[in-house]
This record gives structure tokens, C-alpha cells and sequence, in this order.
């Protein structure tokens, strides 16, 4: 019956007329892998192809005069109204995920000298890890591991486990990548301020498909990337925000010309511009955020609370995809939608050998080691009809 259903399901759903705006790809059956890597829009052909010829090859260099040189900021303002809950003047679109990590993490600790510890949850991305470990042992500081389950993710109950008087920054994944597991960040937020430390999220795997009132929940920083629910494409800059009282407390490391308070004057020394914009480093990446453009105004344009209920629609339907057509697989993400992202991991001994197979016939999920299959779907471009196709393309192969 779960053909019939999800005829049924894709009419009835109300943003269904939204996967016309995505460029087609020849042979797809199923692009299960939207929490990876985001489709492009139609739009972004033309904008792109517009900036190209008319902005940088019509204006040249008069470009940063017209408005290139505020586009961080200002993209940066439109991304925290759209998607997360964040007042003007508190979010830049800029550098790597990596890199964006790397500053607020340094700046963090800088802010809470004399504390001696960090606290990040060891399923979290490998980069989140590997930066803090790096930088720990730079500092001479010390790691604290939250143990969390293979089909979960971090809690309140588990983070204060390991928060103390050292604790000096929280750094933790408000969905986990593998399980989907969304966090609890309000209480978990609470807990960490109630110690005395900063927190970090990395909103990788919820902006633009999980609303995340960064503002109300009083959180100080966060970091996500720009080419998954965001559309931004491969590379494209990743964003910071620092919540507008800790701006002036703290001070970025990489202190980079376009973070300067006068960056044309070329002068000696180094003084941060105030704001957000002192969080910036170097040449806006001006060809990667025209992209990310178009997917936040159609994100605005449908509303996230919609894209939000379709994204539980649609991990719930590939829950129940997954229970009646692949029974001997493991689900590794949450049952429950209100403790689930926009994705869901099932495991299966057989999956990696699977992989190039369901990429031949035009089925293209994300495998996470060492057995899971990853189905990643972005809403405004991802039919029900597409998730069963999937599933049944899966299950066809485990059983052949």
C-alpha cells in the first residue's frame, strides 16, 4: 500500500509545487542525500550567470562599492530573520565551516581564561572533534567526552554529567549528523550558562529546515554551512553568529583585513570594525553566497514552520518505509519526530557493498560507517513518491 500512499501524501502536500524550481537531473530516481549536499535552484542558473556577466564583468572592481562588500552582513541578516530567530547585526556569511569553528571556538576559550576544559559529545562531526581537540592541546586544556547512544545524541542529563566549575565551552551538534537526534539546546543552553561557560552549536544539519530561535533560547554562538538545506552549493561559505552582547567581549584570531575598523586605510596594526563584521577575516566569498541567495528567499517564501512540518512528514513516512520493506535493517535514528531532524540512518551489514549499486540506478543516498545509509530529505525539493521509490530500490537490492 505505500505507492498508493505516497501518491496520496505528495497530493495533498501543499509545498509539493515547490520541486519545480529545482534544476532536473538526467537518470534520478531518488536524491535521497539533500542533507549533504542541496539541489540547486533554477534561479541560482540565472543569478549566477547574471553576477558573472553583469557584476563582475560589467562593474569589475567597482563591484565593492555596490554592494559586494556588504553582502556578508546583509545575507548574514536575511538568513537569521528567515531561519534562525536571530535579531539584525548578529550573523556574516563567511569562510568554511572549519574556519568559522576555529574562530568562535578560539574566541570562546579566550573569553574564559582560568577555565581548563571543553566539553563536546564524541559523536559529534569529525571537524567539531578535531578542532577541539587540536586546540586543546595547543592550550593545554582538557577534553570531556558526553557518551552518546548510537540511535541518539546528546542530552541535558548527559551534559551535566560532565559540566563543572573548569568548564569553559560547550561545543555540540544541534542535530547529530549520523542519528538525526535534535538536541534539547534551550535546556542544555541553560545548564552550561548555569556553570559559567559558553556555548557553541553547529547548526550544520537544521538550518533552513529546523527552526532554531537562536535569540529566544539565549544562545551565544553558532556556526553552520551553506551547501546542504541551504542550496548554496559545493563550498559555499558557511555563517557565524554571535549573540549582540558578547560581540564586544569577544575578539576573534584571525585577524584579517576585512574584520578590520578601516580596512582601505591598510594601516599598521590591527583594530577590530565593531559588530559582527569584526568577525570577518578575508575577500568575501562574493560567487558563493549568490546561490544561498535563492534558497533563503524561497525558504522565506514557503515558511519554515511549513518546511519544518513537511520534514516530519517525510522522515516519519521513511520510518514507516523502512519498518515494512527492509525488516532486517536497523533504524539508528529516533522514533520519535520531536527529537528528529530532517534525516534518518538505518544500518545493515550489506549496505556499503550496496552503495555503487544504488548510485548506478539513479538512487543516491549518503552511507555513514561503518553501516549506515543515510536518507537526507530536503523538503521543497523531495517527494514522498521519490522516498518510496528509494526505500523500494534498497530493499529490492538486499533481497536479489
Amino acid at each position: 500500500m505505500q505507492p498508493a500512499r505516497a501518491a496520496a501524501l505528495d497530493a495533498a502536500d501543499p509545498l509539493a509545487h515547490y520541486r519545480d524550481r529545482f534544476v532536473e537531473s538526467p537518470g534520478l530516481v531518488a536524491y535521497l542525500d539533500g542533507n549533504s549536499l542541496g539541489r540547486p535552484l533554477a534561479a541560482s542558473l540565472e543569478r549566477v550567470e547574471a553576477f558573472l556577466r553583469d557584476e563582475w564583468g560589467g562593474r569589475l572592481i567597482r563591484g565593492w562599492d555596490e554592494g559586494w562588500m556588504q553582502l556578508p552582513l546583509d545575507l548574514g541578516d536575511e538568513l537569521g530573520r528567515v531561519a534562525l530567530g536571530a535579531a539584525p547585526g548578529q550573523v556574516a556569511i563567511a569562510d568554511s565551516t572549519t574556519v568559522s569553528l576555529y574562530k568562535l571556538i578560539r574566541a570562546a576559550l579566550d573569553a574564559r581564561r582560568g577555565r581548563t576544559e571543553i566539553v563536546i559529545d564524541r559523536d559529534n562531526f569529525p571537524t567539531d572533534r578535531y578542532l577541539v581537540e587540536g586546540i586543546a592541546r595547543d592550550r593545554g586544556l582538557t577534553v570531556r567526552w558526553v557518551e552518546t547512544p548510537h540511535d541518539g545524541g546528546v542530552t541535558p542529563e548527559l551534559v551535566a554529567e560532565v559540566l563543572g566549575e573548569q568548564t569553559a565551552l560547550v561545543v555540540l551538534s544541534s542535530v547529530a549528523y549520523r542519528s538525526a537526534w535534535l538536541a534539547d539546546i534551550p535546556a542544555i543552553t541553560a545548564l552550561a550558562h548555569d556553570a559559567g561557560a559558553l556555548v557553541l552549536w553547529d547548526l550544520c544539519h537544521s538550518a533552513g529546515v529546523v527552526p532554531t530561535p537562536l535569540d529566544e533560547w539565549g544562545v551565544d554562538l553558532a556556526v553552520g554551512c551553506g551547501y546542504k538545506y541551504l542550496n548554496g552549493g559545493p563550498g559555499a561559505p558557511a555563517f557565524l553568529y554571535v549573540r549582540s552582547d558578547l560581540q564586544g567581549e569577544l575578539r576573534q584570531p584571525i585577524q584579517g583585513w576585512l574584520g578590520s575598523a578601516s580596512p582601505f586605510e591598510m594601516g599598521q596594526g590591527y583594530e577590530p570594525a565593531p559588530g559582527i563584521r569584526g568577525f570577518l577575516s578575508g575577500t568575501p566569498p562574493m560567487v558563493g553566497m549568490q546561490a544561498m541567495r535563492d534558497m533563503v528567499a524561497l525558504i522565506d517564501e514557503a515558511g519554515l514552520d511549513a518546511v519544518r512540518a513537511k520534514s516530519v512528514a517525510l522522515t516519519s513516512f521513511a520510518v514507516d518505509l523502512v519498518d515494512e520493506l527492509l525488516p532486517d535493517a536497523r533504524l539508528a535514528s529516533p522514533r520519535d519526530a520531536d527529537r528528529r531532524g530532517g534525516h534518518i540512518t538505518i544500518d545493515h551489514p550489506r549496505f556499503a557493498e550496496l552503495m555503487p549499486r544504488l548510485w548506478e540506478r539513479g538512487v543516491i543516498p549518503d552511507f555513514r560507517r561503518p553501516d549506515g545509509i543515510r536518507l537526507g530529505l530536503s523538503p521543497l525539493s523531495t517527494s514522498f513518491g521519490e522516498l518510496e521509490a528509494g526505500v523500494r530500490m534498497i530493499a529490492g537490492l538486499l533481497a536479489g
